[in-house]
């Protein structure tokens, strides 16, 4: 049997790993664009605040392949797949014939349609070649513009914070991590980051970045000007979609799988920010490694199901320890016990619905996380030990 994976990331390695203790003699072949074995995505913050160096952002490294017999091809970007011939072209010309297909090619940066964007001092972060630019850049820098106060956007800024840089959050939404925090737990965030010296700027939009050939600065909506030598965009990620539309894949925002991460088409299955499973793309580091490892048993003969993914995020954010998980309910429409700490700058919230944790944000103390997720993992009914949990008694749990 031969399998090919496109993408070495956590969902295509994964899938491989999975492949490999179900088939043992199958030949596994994984395709990268990236110049780089498998290596952490989420720890590119420690490498351009120079706390790690690359070598320590690799998880696998070569002898790990060849113990496991998995042939990697660094920097082979696929151009075509050929469903009928069941044949996978690279942009060298290489044809590589396979039986099993899974296409993992990730996300892309989105860059909304800024004038300036194209300047030179104007970047996005997704891979560790992004990293090595922006870290590169950032030495004959000393004020930056992040353009998004979302998770990444906010790492990223304390990272170029640590290394001495003046960092400017300029954020669309009235909140920072709108899709993370409420609008109570997200004040407390804005005002310790502002201790810390960030400078942010919300319901904020950008109207232009300023300069001649390189960046020399953000003019907002309101007229506001904000004088830098350095922009990072980091507005989100979209699905890579575009290998899924070669061999006739009909995506939506993502390529469409199945509970067993198949694909419309036969023995091509998909897995991670490429996939769009019952109409969520998760774009998230466990999500990814849950569908790869799906995805591999499938491939390989087993069976095995797939029912989504609990959208959470354990982050470090400046420093600070958030879990965000389930639906933490920013609109208010449902029940829910809240412990806030200004002065602490500590804020816990459960979200309650039919007797049950449906949601939660724990922000500057995480200790009770194990015991909320398994409460929401077994929709728990917490209807005989509510009072407890309102004088925020976890034990009861």
């Amino acid at each position: 049997m031969k399998y090919i994976i496109i993408g070495n990331g956590a969902a295509g390695t994964t899938a491989a790993i999975n492949i490999r203790k179900i088939d043992h003699e199958g030949e596994i072949t994984i395709l990268s664009d990236e110049a780089y074995p498998f290596y952490s995505r989420i720890r590119l913050m420690e490498y351009i605040s120079g706390d790690v160096d690359e070598n320590g952002l690799i998880i696998y490294k070569d002898a790990w392949y060849e113990k496991n017999n998995i042939k990697l091809l660094l920097n082979t970007p696929v151009s075509e797949i050929d469903k009928n011939k069941k044949e996978v072209i690279t942009h060298s010309g290489h044809i590589l014939k396979y039986d099993r297909l899974l296409i993992a090619a990730g996300g892309l940066s989105f860059v909304p349609p800024i004038p300036g964007s194209d300047k030179k001092g104007v970047f996005t972060l997704r891979t560790l070649k992004d990293a090595i630019e922006i870290k590169r850049y950032a030495e004959q820098s000393k004020r930056v513009v992040i353009i998004g106060g979302g998770v990444l956007g906010l790492e990223l800024g304390n990272s170029l914070r640590k290394t001495g840089h003046s960092v400017f959050v300029v954020e669309f939404f009235p909140r920072l991590l709108p899709r993370q925090m409420d609008t109570e737990g997200a004040e407390i965030l804005k005002t310790q980051m502002g201790k810390m010296g960030f400078a942010i700027f919300l319901g904020a939009k950008t109207r232009e970045i300023t300069g001649d050939e390189k960046v020399k600065g953000v003019i907002l909506d309101d007229g506001t000007i904000i004088d830098c030598d350095m922009v990072i965009i980091s507005a989100g990620v979209k699905p890579n979609t575009e290998l899924a539309d070669k061999p006739g894949i009909k995506c939506n925002k993502g390529a469409p799988v199945n509970d067993r991460l198949e694909t419309e088409l036969k023995d091509i299955y998909a897995a991670g920010d490429i996939a769009e499973h019952r109409g969520i793309c998760y774009g998230i580091w466990p999500a990814a490694e849950e569908q790869g490892k799906i995805a591999g048993i499938n491939m390989a003969g087993g069976s095995a199901v797939y029912t989504g993914t609990l959208p959470s995020n354990i982050l470090k954010i400046a420093g600070i320890n958030l879990i965000s998980a389930g639906d933490i309910d920013p609109d208010k429409k449902l029940e829910a016990i809240v412990q806030k700490d200004s002065k602490s700058l500590i804020y816990r919230k459960l979200v309650i619905q039919d007797n049950c944790i449906v949601g939660c944000i724990l922000y500057g103390n995480i200790d009770v996380w194990g015991k909320i997720k398994k409460a929401m993992d077994e929709k728990k009914d917490i209807s005989r030990i509510k009072t407890a949990l309102e004088k925020w008694d976890m034990e009861a749990l």
